[in-house]
Protein backbone atom coordinates (compact mmCIF):
# COMPACT_ATOMS: atom_id res chain seq x y z
CA UNK A 1 0.00 0.00 0.00
CA UNK A 2 1.33 3.38 -0.66
CA UNK A 3 1.73 5.50 1.87
CA UNK A 4 -1.38 7.89 2.59
CA UNK A 5 -0.62 11.35 0.86
CA UNK A 6 1.87 10.84 -1.53
CA UNK A 7 1.04 12.01 -5.22
CA UNK A 8 1.21 8.53 -7.32
CA UNK A 9 -1.48 6.91 -6.19
CA UNK A 10 -3.84 7.07 -9.05
CA UNK A 11 -5.25 3.01 -10.22
CA UNK A 12 -7.75 1.74 -11.85
CA UNK A 13 -11.15 0.10 -10.87
CA UNK A 14 -9.41 -3.13 -11.95
CA UNK A 15 -6.15 -2.39 -10.34
CA UNK A 16 -8.17 -1.51 -7.13
CA UNK A 17 -10.60 -4.29 -7.36
CA UNK A 18 -7.11 -6.73 -7.21
CA UNK A 19 -6.26 -5.45 -3.75
CA UNK A 20 -9.35 -7.47 -2.86
CA UNK A 21 -8.51 -10.80 -0.62
CA UNK A 22 -10.66 -13.68 0.44
CA UNK A 23 -11.84 -12.94 3.63
CA UNK A 24 -11.75 -9.28 3.46
CA UNK A 25 -14.14 -6.73 5.40
CA UNK A 26 -15.00 -3.99 2.45
CA UNK A 27 -17.48 -0.71 3.14
CA UNK A 28 -19.16 0.84 -0.35
CA UNK A 29 -20.28 3.39 1.90
CA UNK A 30 -24.10 4.92 1.61
CA UNK A 31 -26.40 6.14 -1.03
CA UNK A 32 -25.25 8.38 -3.45
CA UNK A 33 -21.40 7.75 -2.12
CA UNK A 34 -21.52 4.09 -3.05
CA UNK A 35 -18.85 3.31 -5.79
CA UNK A 36 -19.80 1.88 -9.56
CA UNK A 37 -16.75 1.15 -11.55
CA UNK A 38 -15.13 -0.58 -8.49
CA UNK A 39 -17.92 -2.80 -8.01
CA UNK A 40 -18.13 -3.40 -11.32
CA UNK A 41 -14.64 -4.54 -11.41
CA UNK A 42 -14.93 -6.83 -8.23
CA UNK A 43 -17.88 -8.53 -9.90
CA UNK A 44 -15.29 -9.88 -12.40
CA UNK A 45 -13.18 -11.18 -10.08
CA UNK A 46 -16.16 -13.01 -8.11
CA UNK A 47 -14.77 -16.31 -9.50
CA UNK A 48 -11.27 -15.77 -7.75
CA UNK A 49 -13.12 -14.78 -4.33
CA UNK A 50 -14.71 -16.04 -1.46
CA UNK A 51 -16.41 -15.09 1.66
CA UNK A 52 -15.42 -11.47 0.93
CA UNK A 53 -17.96 -9.25 3.36
CA UNK A 54 -19.37 -5.70 2.04
CA UNK A 55 -21.71 -3.15 4.26
CA UNK A 56 -23.03 -0.48 2.43
CA UNK A 57 -26.83 1.31 2.79
CA UNK A 58 -29.73 2.48 0.50
CA UNK A 59 -28.56 1.02 -3.01
CA UNK A 60 -29.31 3.96 -5.77
CA UNK A 61 -28.38 1.60 -8.58
CA UNK A 62 -28.37 -2.39 -8.85
CA UNK A 63 -25.03 -3.84 -7.65
CA UNK A 64 -22.81 -5.76 -9.48
CA UNK A 65 -21.21 -7.92 -7.11
CA UNK A 66 -25.17 -9.03 -6.02
CA UNK A 67 -25.84 -9.54 -9.82
CA UNK A 68 -22.98 -12.02 -10.48
CA UNK A 69 -23.06 -14.08 -7.72
CA UNK A 70 -27.06 -14.97 -7.51
CA UNK A 71 -26.05 -17.84 -4.86
CA UNK A 72 -24.08 -16.22 -2.27
CA UNK A 73 -21.08 -17.56 -3.02
CA UNK A 74 -18.43 -15.45 -3.61
CA UNK A 75 -19.63 -12.20 -1.81
CA UNK A 76 -22.09 -11.38 1.19
CA UNK A 77 -23.57 -8.02 1.26
CA UNK A 78 -24.64 -6.72 4.69
CA UNK A 79 -26.86 -3.10 4.54
CA UNK A 80 -27.91 -0.06 7.30
CA UNK A 81 -31.26 0.30 5.35
CA UNK A 82 -33.15 -1.18 2.22
CA UNK A 83 -33.86 0.87 -0.28
CA UNK A 84 -35.93 -0.64 -3.18
CA UNK A 85 -33.37 -2.66 -5.06
CA UNK A 86 -32.37 -3.69 -1.59
CA UNK A 87 -35.47 -4.88 -0.18
CA UNK A 88 -35.75 -7.52 -3.29
CA UNK A 89 -32.13 -8.95 -2.77
CA UNK A 90 -32.88 -9.40 0.94
CA UNK A 91 -36.13 -11.23 -0.23
CA UNK A 92 -33.80 -13.70 -1.81
CA UNK A 93 -31.14 -14.12 0.56
CA UNK A 94 -28.55 -12.35 -0.63
CA UNK A 95 -28.71 -9.32 1.64
CA UNK A 96 -28.37 -8.88 4.99
CA UNK A 97 -29.80 -6.01 7.35
CA UNK A 98 -28.09 -4.55 10.27
CA UNK A 99 -30.59 -2.90 12.63
CA UNK A 100 -29.82 0.18 13.84
CA UNK A 101 -30.39 3.69 14.87
CA UNK A 102 -28.98 5.67 12.01
CA UNK A 103 -27.19 8.00 13.51
CA UNK A 104 -25.38 5.96 16.02
CA UNK A 105 -23.20 4.37 13.07
CA UNK A 106 -20.20 6.28 13.10
CA UNK A 107 -19.55 5.17 16.93
CA UNK A 108 -20.29 1.24 16.03
CA UNK A 109 -17.37 1.71 13.79
CA UNK A 110 -15.28 3.67 16.48
CA UNK A 111 -16.04 1.28 19.08
CA UNK A 112 -17.65 -2.14 17.93
CA UNK A 113 -16.67 -2.96 14.24
CA UNK A 114 -13.25 -4.17 13.58
CA UNK A 115 -11.64 -1.81 10.90
CA UNK A 116 -12.29 -2.22 7.42
CA UNK A 117 -9.82 -3.71 5.12
CA UNK A 118 -10.26 -1.49 2.32
CA UNK A 119 -12.91 1.62 2.22
CA UNK A 120 -13.94 2.78 -1.39
CA UNK A 121 -16.25 5.78 -1.29
CA UNK A 122 -17.61 8.18 -4.22
CA UNK A 123 -16.49 11.52 -4.45
CA UNK A 124 -16.24 14.54 -6.44
CA UNK A 125 -12.28 15.48 -7.80
CA UNK A 126 -9.89 16.57 -5.68
CA UNK A 127 -9.89 20.46 -5.54
CA UNK A 128 -7.29 22.72 -5.89
CA UNK A 129 -6.38 22.03 -1.74
CA UNK A 130 -6.65 18.26 -2.33
CA UNK A 131 -9.86 17.68 -0.69
CA UNK A 132 -12.71 15.01 -2.41
CA UNK A 133 -15.97 15.95 -1.53
CA UNK A 134 -18.05 13.61 -0.71
CA UNK A 135 -21.13 15.93 -2.25
CA UNK A 136 -24.60 15.26 -0.53
CA UNK A 137 -23.46 12.45 0.95
CA UNK A 138 -21.36 12.64 4.19
CA UNK A 139 -23.27 9.86 6.95
CA UNK A 140 -20.53 7.82 8.54
CA UNK A 141 -17.72 7.69 5.83
CA UNK A 142 -15.66 10.13 8.04
CA UNK A 143 -15.54 7.57 10.72
CA UNK A 144 -14.82 4.34 8.68
CA UNK A 145 -11.83 6.34 6.59
CA UNK A 146 -10.24 6.80 10.06
CA UNK A 147 -10.71 3.16 10.90
CA UNK A 148 -10.31 1.48 7.25
CA UNK A 149 -7.03 -0.02 6.83
CA UNK A 150 -7.07 1.09 2.79
CA UNK A 151 -9.41 3.83 1.75
CA UNK A 152 -9.95 4.29 -2.04
CA UNK A 153 -11.94 7.16 -3.50
CA UNK A 154 -13.57 6.79 -6.95
CA UNK A 155 -14.52 10.10 -8.32
CA UNK A 156 -17.20 11.52 -10.25
CA UNK A 157 -17.41 15.01 -11.55
CA UNK A 158 -20.96 14.38 -11.70
CA UNK A 159 -20.92 14.84 -7.70
CA UNK A 160 -22.26 18.43 -6.65
CA UNK A 161 -19.88 20.47 -4.74
CA UNK A 162 -21.77 20.11 -1.15
CA UNK A 163 -21.03 22.60 1.62
CA UNK A 164 -20.54 21.35 4.76
CA UNK A 165 -18.72 19.66 8.24
CA UNK A 166 -16.15 17.30 7.54
CA UNK A 167 -17.57 16.61 4.21
CA UNK A 168 -15.00 14.87 2.33
CA UNK A 169 -11.26 13.64 3.01
CA UNK A 170 -7.90 14.75 2.46
CA UNK A 171 -5.60 13.18 -0.23
CA UNK A 172 -4.01 12.64 3.22
CA UNK A 173 -6.14 10.44 4.18
CA UNK A 174 -6.47 8.79 0.81
CA UNK A 175 -4.57 5.64 -0.40
CA UNK A 176 -5.85 5.34 -3.64
CA UNK A 177 -8.04 7.32 -6.00
CA UNK A 178 -10.08 6.16 -8.89
CA UNK A 179 -10.96 8.26 -12.02
CA UNK A 180 -14.49 7.26 -12.19
CA UNK A 181 -17.67 9.10 -13.46
CA UNK A 182 -20.41 8.26 -16.72
CA UNK A 183 -24.28 8.73 -16.42
CA UNK A 184 -25.49 11.19 -14.17
CA UNK A 185 -26.07 11.13 -10.60
CA UNK A 186 -28.92 8.32 -9.89
CA UNK A 187 -32.50 10.42 -9.64
CA UNK A 188 -35.04 9.21 -6.94
CA UNK A 189 -38.65 8.90 -8.37
CA UNK A 190 -41.34 10.85 -7.63
CA UNK A 191 -43.61 9.38 -5.83
CA UNK A 192 -47.29 10.98 -6.34
CA UNK A 193 -48.96 11.88 -3.43
CA UNK A 194 -52.70 10.02 -2.78
CA UNK A 195 -55.60 11.29 -1.46
CA UNK A 196 -54.81 10.33 1.71
CA UNK A 197 -51.63 11.66 1.75
CA UNK A 198 -52.54 14.78 0.68
CA UNK A 199 -55.19 14.59 3.86
CA UNK A 200 -52.47 13.62 6.45
CA UNK A 201 -50.37 16.53 5.10
CA UNK A 202 -53.67 18.70 5.77
CA UNK A 203 -53.44 18.04 8.99
CA UNK A 204 -49.89 18.18 10.10
CA UNK A 205 -49.26 21.59 8.26
CA UNK A 206 -52.19 23.07 10.13
CA UNK A 207 -49.72 22.02 13.29
CA UNK A 208 -46.65 23.79 12.14
CA UNK A 209 -45.88 27.06 13.34
CA UNK A 210 -43.77 29.60 12.13
CA UNK A 211 -40.19 29.28 13.00
CA UNK A 212 -40.55 25.60 13.38
CA UNK A 213 -37.32 23.93 12.36
CA UNK A 214 -38.81 20.66 10.02
CA UNK A 215 -37.20 17.42 9.84
CA UNK A 216 -38.73 15.22 6.79
CA UNK A 217 -38.75 11.70 6.01
CA UNK A 218 -38.59 10.09 3.07
CA UNK A 219 -42.24 9.25 0.87
CA UNK A 220 -45.54 10.48 -0.73
CA UNK A 221 -46.72 11.65 2.37
CA UNK A 222 -44.18 13.91 3.92
CA UNK A 223 -43.46 15.49 0.78
CA UNK A 224 -47.14 16.26 0.32
CA UNK A 225 -46.52 18.32 3.53
CA UNK A 226 -43.95 20.65 1.85
CA UNK A 227 -46.25 21.02 -0.90
CA UNK A 228 -49.14 22.21 1.89
CA UNK A 229 -46.45 24.50 3.86
CA UNK A 230 -45.97 26.46 0.15
CA UNK A 231 -49.96 26.96 0.29
CA UNK A 232 -50.26 27.89 4.14
CA UNK A 233 -48.44 31.10 4.70
CA UNK A 234 -45.95 29.91 7.02
CA UNK A 235 -42.92 31.61 7.57
CA UNK A 236 -39.27 31.46 8.51
CA UNK A 237 -39.00 27.70 8.73
CA UNK A 238 -35.89 26.11 9.72
CA UNK A 239 -34.53 22.89 8.30
CA UNK A 240 -32.12 19.91 10.28
CA UNK A 241 -32.95 16.75 8.62
CA UNK A 242 -31.22 13.35 7.70
CA UNK A 243 -32.37 13.41 4.39
CA UNK A 244 -32.71 16.13 1.93
CA UNK A 245 -35.41 15.85 -0.48
CA UNK A 246 -37.34 17.55 -3.45
CA UNK A 247 -39.52 18.94 -1.39
CA UNK A 248 -37.41 20.32 0.85
CA UNK A 249 -36.12 22.80 -1.90
CA UNK A 250 -39.25 23.56 -3.06
CA UNK A 251 -39.75 25.38 0.58
CA UNK A 252 -36.14 26.75 0.50
CA UNK A 253 -36.43 28.16 -2.96
CA UNK A 254 -40.04 29.81 -2.56
CA UNK A 255 -38.20 31.53 0.90
CA UNK A 256 -40.26 29.47 3.12
CA UNK A 257 -37.36 28.08 4.46
CA UNK A 258 -35.08 30.77 5.40
CA UNK A 259 -33.33 29.38 8.78
CA UNK A 260 -33.67 32.03 10.32
CA UNK A 261 -35.07 31.08 13.77
CA UNK A 262 -33.07 28.26 14.56
CA UNK A 263 -31.31 28.16 17.25
CA UNK A 264 -28.50 25.50 16.16
CA UNK A 265 -26.52 26.84 12.60
CA UNK A 266 -29.35 29.38 11.96
CA UNK A 267 -29.33 30.25 7.90
CA UNK A 268 -28.20 27.04 7.01
CA UNK A 269 -30.79 23.96 5.79
CA UNK A 270 -28.52 20.95 7.48
CA UNK A 271 -28.41 17.35 6.40
CA UNK A 272 -26.88 14.19 6.23
CA UNK A 273 -27.27 13.13 2.46
CA UNK A 274 -29.61 13.92 -0.21
CA UNK A 275 -31.37 12.32 -2.58
CA UNK A 276 -34.27 13.14 -5.34
CA UNK A 277 -33.90 14.54 -9.02
CA UNK A 278 -31.12 16.82 -10.72
CA UNK A 279 -33.38 19.98 -9.35
CA UNK A 280 -31.95 19.14 -5.99
CA UNK A 281 -28.65 18.56 -6.84
CA UNK A 282 -28.34 21.47 -8.94
CA UNK A 283 -29.88 23.42 -6.04
CA UNK A 284 -27.43 22.31 -3.61
CA UNK A 285 -24.12 22.77 -6.02
CA UNK A 286 -21.46 24.81 -4.16
CA UNK A 287 -24.54 26.91 -2.20
CA UNK A 288 -23.63 27.96 1.17
CA UNK A 289 -26.98 27.94 2.44
CA UNK A 290 -26.69 23.85 2.55
CA UNK A 291 -24.76 22.19 5.08
CA UNK A 292 -24.03 18.19 4.20
CA UNK A 293 -22.91 17.12 8.12
CA UNK A 294 -22.06 13.59 9.51
CA UNK A 295 -24.92 11.87 10.88
CA UNK A 296 -24.45 12.09 14.19
CA UNK A 297 -24.74 15.68 14.29
CA UNK A 298 -27.94 15.28 12.15
CA UNK A 299 -29.65 12.72 14.27
CA UNK A 300 -28.13 12.44 17.57
CA UNK A 301 -31.35 13.65 20.03
CA UNK A 302 -28.95 15.63 22.44
CA UNK A 303 -27.78 17.93 19.74
CA UNK A 304 -31.03 18.14 17.68
CA UNK A 305 -33.31 19.09 20.33
CA UNK A 306 -31.56 22.17 21.11
CA UNK A 307 -33.43 23.66 18.01
CA UNK A 308 -36.68 25.19 19.45
CA UNK A 309 -39.73 23.80 17.62
CA UNK A 310 -38.31 21.20 16.03
CA UNK A 311 -41.01 19.23 14.10
CA UNK A 312 -40.91 15.89 12.95
CA UNK A 313 -42.13 13.80 10.48
CA UNK A 314 -42.11 10.28 9.74
CA UNK A 315 -44.05 7.62 7.66
CA UNK A 316 -45.05 4.44 9.45
CA UNK A 317 -46.81 1.02 8.23
CA UNK A 318 -48.65 -0.28 10.76
CA UNK A 319 -49.71 0.82 14.64
CA UNK A 320 -51.27 -0.90 17.42
CA UNK A 321 -54.10 0.40 19.53
CA UNK A 322 -51.46 1.32 22.00
CA UNK A 323 -49.48 3.24 20.24
CA UNK A 324 -46.51 0.95 19.03
CA UNK A 325 -45.35 1.73 15.50
CA UNK A 326 -43.69 -0.82 13.00
CA UNK A 327 -42.13 0.60 10.44
CA UNK A 328 -39.64 -0.95 9.22
CA UNK A 329 -41.02 -5.01 8.40
CA UNK A 330 -44.15 -6.71 7.20
CA UNK A 331 -43.90 -9.78 9.81
CA UNK A 332 -39.97 -11.15 9.82
CA UNK A 333 -39.65 -9.72 6.16
CA UNK A 334 -37.51 -6.68 6.47
CA UNK A 335 -38.58 -3.96 4.16
CA UNK A 336 -36.31 -0.49 5.06
CA UNK A 337 -35.26 0.07 8.28
CA UNK A 338 -35.13 1.72 11.73
CA UNK A 339 -33.08 4.64 10.16
CA UNK A 340 -33.48 7.97 12.16
CA UNK A 341 -36.91 7.26 12.98
CA UNK A 342 -36.64 6.68 16.84
CA UNK A 343 -34.33 9.52 17.08
CA UNK A 344 -36.23 12.05 15.63
CA UNK A 345 -39.09 10.89 17.22
CA UNK A 346 -37.42 11.21 20.72
CA UNK A 347 -35.67 14.61 19.57
CA UNK A 348 -39.11 15.99 18.37
CA UNK A 349 -40.86 15.42 22.15
CA UNK A 350 -37.31 16.79 23.78
CA UNK A 351 -37.68 20.15 21.86
CA UNK A 352 -38.82 23.49 23.39
CA UNK A 353 -42.00 23.27 22.05
CA UNK A 354 -41.20 20.70 19.88
CA UNK A 355 -43.74 17.69 18.08
CA UNK A 356 -43.31 14.35 16.39
CA UNK A 357 -45.65 12.59 14.31
CA UNK A 358 -46.17 9.48 13.08
CA UNK A 359 -47.86 9.26 10.09
CA UNK A 360 -50.09 6.52 7.38
CA UNK A 361 -52.69 6.56 5.59
CA UNK A 362 -55.55 4.31 7.54
CA UNK A 363 -55.92 1.46 5.33
CA UNK A 364 -53.87 -0.69 2.61
CA UNK A 365 -54.50 -3.23 0.02
CA UNK A 366 -52.54 -6.25 -0.71
CA UNK A 367 -54.06 -8.94 -3.17
CA UNK A 368 -57.25 -7.39 -3.92
CA UNK A 369 -57.52 -7.29 -0.18
CA UNK A 370 -58.24 -3.79 2.23
CA UNK A 371 -56.62 -4.10 5.64
CA UNK A 372 -56.59 -1.28 7.92
CA UNK A 373 -53.05 -0.14 9.56
CA UNK A 374 -54.28 0.12 12.89
CA UNK A 375 -54.54 -3.20 14.25
CA UNK A 376 -55.20 -4.78 17.78
CA UNK A 377 -52.02 -6.65 17.63
CA UNK A 378 -48.86 -6.05 15.49
CA UNK A 379 -48.47 -8.45 12.69
CA UNK A 380 -46.76 -11.76 14.19
CA UNK A 381 -42.87 -10.99 13.56
CA UNK A 382 -43.34 -7.29 13.35
CA UNK A 383 -40.27 -5.24 14.46
CA UNK A 384 -41.32 -2.15 16.67
CA UNK A 385 -39.84 0.91 15.18
CA UNK A 386 -40.78 3.47 17.70
CA UNK A 387 -42.54 2.02 21.33
CA UNK A 388 -45.76 3.24 22.74
CA UNK A 389 -44.17 5.55 25.10
CA UNK A 390 -41.79 7.49 22.12
CA UNK A 391 -45.20 8.11 20.34
CA UNK A 392 -46.34 11.54 20.36
CA UNK A 393 -48.79 12.52 17.60
CA UNK A 394 -50.72 10.09 15.36
CA UNK A 395 -51.97 11.23 11.85
CA UNK A 396 -54.57 8.77 9.63
CA UNK A 397 -56.31 10.95 6.71
CA UNK A 398 -59.06 10.78 9.46
CA UNK A 399 -57.75 12.62 12.19
CA UNK A 400 -54.53 13.38 14.43
CA UNK A 401 -54.12 12.30 18.02
CA UNK A 402 -51.72 12.63 20.70
CA UNK A 403 -51.01 10.21 22.89
CA UNK A 404 -48.63 11.60 25.55
CA UNK A 405 -50.10 11.36 29.04
CA UNK A 406 -52.92 8.90 28.21
CA UNK A 407 -53.51 5.59 29.58
CA UNK A 408 -54.10 2.51 27.83
CA UNK A 409 -57.85 2.39 27.39
CA UNK A 410 -57.43 6.43 25.97
CA UNK A 411 -55.00 4.79 23.84
CA UNK A 412 -56.63 2.64 22.34
CA UNK A 413 -59.91 4.64 21.91
CA UNK A 414 -57.76 7.53 20.44
CA UNK A 415 -56.25 5.07 17.55
CA UNK A 416 -59.41 3.82 17.26
CA UNK A 417 -60.88 7.48 16.28
CA UNK A 418 -58.51 7.89 13.59
CA UNK A 419 -59.06 4.38 12.06
CA UNK A 420 -60.85 3.49 8.87
CA UNK A 421 -64.16 3.92 9.69
CA UNK A 422 -65.41 0.64 8.31
CA UNK A 423 -62.82 -1.51 11.14
CA UNK A 424 -63.62 1.16 14.45
CA UNK A 425 -66.31 -1.02 15.34
CA UNK A 426 -64.05 -4.19 15.15
CA UNK A 427 -61.23 -2.70 16.65
CA UNK A 428 -63.24 -1.61 19.79
CA UNK A 429 -64.83 -4.91 20.81
CA UNK A 430 -60.95 -6.48 20.13
CA UNK A 431 -59.77 -3.93 22.62
CA UNK A 432 -62.55 -4.17 25.13
CA UNK A 433 -62.65 -8.24 24.77
CA UNK A 434 -58.70 -8.17 25.18
CA UNK A 435 -58.96 -5.95 28.32
CA UNK A 436 -57.63 -3.11 26.96
CA UNK A 437 -60.39 -0.92 27.31
CA UNK A 438 -62.34 -2.34 30.80
CA UNK A 439 -66.04 -2.44 30.70
CA UNK A 440 -66.97 0.04 32.55
CA UNK A 441 -64.44 2.31 30.56
CA UNK A 442 -67.06 4.41 28.40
Amino acid sequence: MLTRGTATKSISAGEAAGLVRSGDWLDYGAVLGQPDAFDRALAERAGDLHNVNIRACLSVRPRAVLEADPAREHFNFYNWHLGGYDRKQCDAGRQNYIPCNLGEIPDYYRRFIEPPDIMVVRTRPADANGFFNYGPANLWHGAVASRAKTVIVETDPAVPFVHGIENGLHESQVDYVIQGGGPLLPELPHSTPTDADRAVARLIATEIDDGACLQIGIGAMPNAVCSLLLESGVRKLGVHTEMLTDGIIDLYRAGVADGSAKNVQPGKVVCSFGLGSQYLYDAIDDNPDFSCQPVEMTNLPHFIMQNDRLTTINNTTQMDLQGQASSESSGHRHISGTGGQLQFVRAGYASNGGKSFICMSSTYEREGVRRSRIVLNLTLGNVVTVARSDTMFVVTEFGLVNLKGKSVPERAKAMISIAHPDYREDLEREARANGLIPRAFA
